[in-house]
C-alpha cells in the first residue's frame, strides 16, 4: 500500500490533497521523497514563520522535550508566563493572555470574553457580534457561523449558534449596530477572503466609534500577527488599540498554539474558560524561540527589507503579465495576485507545483503568498524565477 492509498483508506477525506511527500525542509526550501526541491511561498499557510529546520527553534524544542513536554494548567507553567509577558510587551498594549491550540480556539475565547462582557457590563444583555462578508474565523461550529461566507453555512452542520451578522463593508457596520450588539470582529487583512486589506482611516474611525459606544473591537490576527504585515501586529500598523486580539499560526513556528489577549483582564474568572493542552511547555517554548528569532530581524530592519523586496517582485509580475493578473494585493509578507479568472488562478497554482514553487489559493480568484518571515533574497529570486516559468505558458 503506497502513501496515497494509505491516506485515502485511513484518513478522513476532508482535504483535496496534493500527494507530494515532503521529507525535509531547510529555510524556505522543501524536499520531497524523490529529492526534488520546492521554494515554499506558503509556509504551511502562514505557520512556519521562521522557515523549516530553524536551529534556534529546533534546539529549544529538543531541550524542552528532554525535561517537560506537558503538565496541566492547574500548575504554573514558566514559559507560558514568559511568553505572555513577551507578547504583551511587543504589542504595546496593557493586556492579559489566554493560550489555546489554534486560531479557531482563540476566536472562540474572544467570543466568550465578549459575551460575558455583554452579560455583566450592561443593565441588559448584549450578545450580538458583527463580522464582515468574505471574513474567515475558523472551523468550529461557532467560528464557522462567525465567518462571513455563506458557503460555510451549509445545512449539514446546522443549527448554528445565534447572534452573528455579516456586513458588506465597514460603513455598513455602523447601521447594523443595535442595543444588543456587544462586539465587532474583523480581520484587518482578509486572508481567505482574498488577501484584502482595509483602509487605515476607516478602521481608525470604526475603532473610535466603537469605543465611544462601549462596544468591543475584536481583531482576528491569526494570520496577520507575529510580524506578517511588518509590525508585530497589524493592529500596530493600523495604529489602533483593540479590546481583544487573537493570534495563532506563525506564533509557534509550526507547533500548534493560539492566543487570545484582551485589555479586559477582569472579565474571565476561574472556571470560565480552559484548555488541556493550551499554553503547555512545548508550545510556549516554541513561541519564545520564534520571537527570539524574529524580533531582532524587526529591530534591525531586515523584515522591512524582505517585504519590500518581495513586493517589488510581485509588482514586476503584474506589470509583465497583466493579461493574467489584475493587481497585487495585501500587506507585508501576506500578499496576493488577483487573477483575472478562477481558471487562471487554478492553472497558476497547479503549474507552480510542477515547477517547484508552492503558492496558495484564496478568495476573489487570488493567488496567495505567505512565505516565512525569514525567507532569503536568494530563495525569493529562485521562487519567482520558477513562478514566472509556471505562468509563462498561460
Amino acid at each position: 500500500m503506497n502513501l496515497e492509498e494509505q491516506d485515502k483508506q485511513y484518513v478522513l477525506q476532508t482535504y483535496t490533497r496534493d500527494y507530494t511527500n515532503f521529507v525535509k525542509g531547510v529555510g524556505s526550501t522543501l524536499y520531497d521523497d524523490k529529492g526534488k526541491d520546492y521554494i515554499d511561498f506558503a509556509s504551511g499557510i502562514g505557520v512556519n514563520s521562521v522557515g523549516h529546520g530553524n536551529e534556534t527553534l529546533t534546539a529549544a524544542l529538543c531541550e524542552q522535550a528532554k525535561n517537560i513536554i506537558h503538565i496541566s494548567n492547574l500548575q504554573v507553567i514558566e514559559p507560558q508566563a514568559k511568553l505572555a509577558q513577551k507578547i504583551v510587551e511587543l504589542s504595546g498594549y496593557d493586556m492579559g493572555v489566554f493560550f489555546a491550540n489554534s486560531g479557531a480556539e482563540a476566536n472562540e475565547g474572544a467570543i466568550k470574553i465578549a459575551r460575558k462582557y455583554g452579560e455583566t457590563k450592561f443593565d441588559y444583555k448584549r450578545f450580538k457580534v458583527i463580522t464582515l462578508e468574505h471574513s474567515f474565523h475558523g472551523r468550529t461550529i461557532t467560528t464557522v457561523k462567525a465567518t462571513g461566507q455563506e458557503s460555510f453555512h451549509t445545512p449539514n452542520f446546522s443549527p448554528y449558534p445565534d447572534g452573528f451578522s455579516y456586513e458588506k463593508s465597514i460603513e455598513d457596520v455602523y447601521k447594523a449596530i443595535d442595543d444588543e450588539t456587544v462586539a465587532v470582529l474583523i480581520e484587518l487583512v482578509q486572508g481567505e477572503g482574498g488577501v484584502q486589506p482595509f483602509e487605515k482611516e476607516e478602521i481608525q474611525k470604526l475603532a473610535a466609534h466603537l469605543k465611544s459606544e462601549a462596544i468591543l473591537l475584536i481583531v482576528d490576527e491569526v494570520q496577520t500577527g507575529v510580524y506578517r504585515t511588518g509590525e508585530f501586529l497589524a493592529s500596530n500598523l493600523y495604529e489602533i488599540e483593540p479590546d481583544i486580539i487573537t493570534l495563532a499560526k506563525g506564533l509557534g513556528g509550526g507547533v500548534p498554539i493560539g492566543a487570545v489577549m484582551t485589555k479586559h483582564k477582569e472579565i474571565l474568572s476561574a472556571g470560565d474558560h480552559g484548555s488541556t493542552f493550551g499554553g503547555n511547555y512545548l508550545s510556549t517554548t516554541a513561541g519564545l524561540a520564534v520571537l527570539d528569532v524574529l524580533h531582532p530581524l524587526y529591530d534591525n530592519g531586515i523584515i522591512d527589507e524582505t517585504l519590500v523586496y518581495f513586493s517589488q517582485k510581485l509588482q514586476e509580475i503584474v506589470s509583465k503579465y497583466n493579461h493574467l493578473f489584475e493587481k497585487e494585493v495585501g500587506l507585508g509578507l501576506m500578499r496576493g495576485l488577483r487573477a483575472k479568472s478562477a481558471d487562471i488562478q487554478g492553472n497558476v497554482i497547479k503549474n507552480c507545483m510542477s515547477e517547484g514553487v508552492i503558492v496558495l489559493k484564496a478568495g476573489r480568484n487570488t493567488v496567495r503568498f505567505l512565505p516565512s518571515i525569514t525567507i532569503s533574497k536568494n530563495e525569493i529570486d529562485e521562487g519567482f524565477k520558477r513562478f514566472e516559468k509556471a505562468i509563462s505558458s498561460l
